[in-house]
């Protein structure tokens, strides 16, 4: 199983969805459970293209946090 760490961000009247370690790999949606939903399917058929021609899948080395600083 592969784990990709995704970004997803409010854009002007949509949201739109990318993985650093997918460079490419991008997705939108009006909502951002359906960029969340777009940005899955995207991953598999880009995983999925990389095994079908023989090339390697990335390994995952992006993580997240939140840091938190006094106002």
């Amino acid at each position: 199983m592969h784990r990709f760490l995704v970004v997803i961000e409010k854009a002007d009247g949509n949201y739109s969805a990318y993985s650093p370690d997918l460079p490419g790999c991008v997705a939108t949606g009006k909502t951002r459970n359906e960029a969340a939903e777009n940005m899955h399917e995207a991953i598999e058929m880009h995983v999925r293209g990389l095994q079908e021609d023989n090339l390697v899948v990335p390994e995952s080395h992006s993580f997240a946090e939140y840091i938190a600083v006094p106002e």
